[in-house]
């Protein structure tokens, strides 16, 4: 594929292969960011007024970022980050001691956290159901998530695509399960949006909130949280500020500043810089401009690739078939060592930034792949696990 590091602002000097936890933002992606922050600086109080053109100016990136996602414009607010989103989610669903909330042993950390926060206020349990590995089929995945029903079953929470292991879950089923029974379907789909195509209208999961930072490539502080339009009433915002309505959960009321009370509420916090959600129109644009669903084949072909070098010279499974593995990003066990000084090694002797880290029984080290990416960087770091790991097993 045609490299495109030069519309990139990373260092030269780093062999970065970790798009997946901030992701990285184009040079014309950035300076649009940065064209609405003078805007902002240059008239504070007539940018952040909603009536002189704010209100107009998030709306107009809702447009844009609904028609990427399938979704209706109305229906999802733009936050600073998928955790913040789901936060709301998980703090305001009206939970009863004993009430189930089932989820899978693939989830994100900070998710997990807000979730024993949770049952720790309201006194409802999570019930961890595992998903047998490797995955290979759609069946193993569904079936684990229905066997795990129960009649105290009120809230289903799943990774889109996690972020330990690196693997796309095949949620579709699982979400029209959890309508049938009346159990609300909370998704974090942190590393969803731009790394493979959504329909959220479609998929119909009760509430979805997905990162625009990471694999759209806007600037960080771009998240948004999607509602089916007959819940977005029952959400109370962490903060309380000027777009909030006391008469919010009514039929038919406006909000503050013309929107949704869902938005209005949501979306206006006073003094929060919004350049960062103003630029994703940029980023789809830019998108668009490099034809990227071509780049994401190019970069799945890439890591599978590396994927199997490694997994060549460590004997060690994947996680998954290729069907189920995130299309730019792939978990690669290794033998078992200190995933701290594997990453340390990797970093400081090789300029290699990865993450490396310990799940369940696993020892992981997760490459990710974007347009500035290239075959010799993964050389690169195929070389360098190869000296590195028998130095840290036999250490070990």
């Amino acid at each position: 594929m045609e490299n495109l590091s030069a519309f990139f602002l990373l260092r030269p000097d780093v062999c970065f292969l970790n798009h997946g936890s901030f992701g990285a933002c184009p040079r014309p992606v950035f300076e649009d960011y940065q064209r609405w922050q003078l805007q902002l600086e240059s008239q504070p109080v007539a940018f952040l007024d909603p009536a002189r053109g704010l209100s107009g100016w998030m709306r107009a990136a809702r447009v844009a970022l609904a028609a990427e996602l399938g979704a209706a414009p109305d229906d999802l607010v733009g936050l600073t980050n998928a955790t913040y989103g789901l936060n709301i989610v998980a703090q305001s669903l009206d939970l009863r001691p004993g009430d189930e909330i089932l989820t899978t042993d693939h989830e994100y950390a900070a998710l997990e956290k807000t979730w024993a926060y949770v049952c720790r206020k309201t006194g409802a349990v999570i019930k961890t159901v595992k998903i047998p590995l490797p995955l290979t089929e759609e069946a193993q995945f569904t079936d684990a998530i229905l066997n795990g029903f129960s009649d105290k079953t009120r809230v289903l929470f799943l990774s889109h695509i996690t972020s330990a292991t690196a693997l796309v879950f095949p949620i579709e089923r699982a979400v029209a399960a959890a309508r049938a029974r009346g159990i609300y379907s909370v998704i974090d789909g942190a590393h969803t949006p731009g790394h493979i195509r959504l329909n959220l209208d479609a998929l119909g999961a009760d509430f979805y909130a997905g990162n625009c930072h990471k694999w759209l490539m806007a600037p960080k502080g771009s998240a948004f949280l999607h509602v089916r339009a007959e819940l977005q009433s029952l959400l109370n915002p962490l903060v309380i500020s000027h777009g909030w309505t006391e008469d919010a959960r009514q039929p038919g009321v406006k909000g503050v500043f013309g929107n949704t009370p869902f938005i209005d509420g949501l979306e206006m916090q006073g003094t929060r810089d919004p350049s960062a959600w103003l630029a994703v129109p940029a980023a789809l644009k830019f998108r668009a401009d490099h034809d990227w669903w071509k780049i994401t084949e190019s970069c799945r072909q890439l890591v599978q690739a590396t994927a199997a070098r490694v997994r060549a010279f460590t004997g060690l499974a994947a996680l998954s078939s290729p069907a189920f593995c995130a299309p730019q990003m792939v978990s690669m066990p290794v033998p078992r060592c200190d995933p701290v000084e594997l990453k340390r090694r990797l970093y400081d002797d090789y300029s290699i930034e990865i993450p490396c880290f310990a799940w369940q029984d696993h020892t992981i080290a997760r490459v990710s792949a974007q347009g500035y990416n290239t075959h010799a960087q993964m050389d690169h770091l195929v070389t360098a696990l190869t000296e590195i790991l028998p130095q840290l097993s036999a250490s070990g």
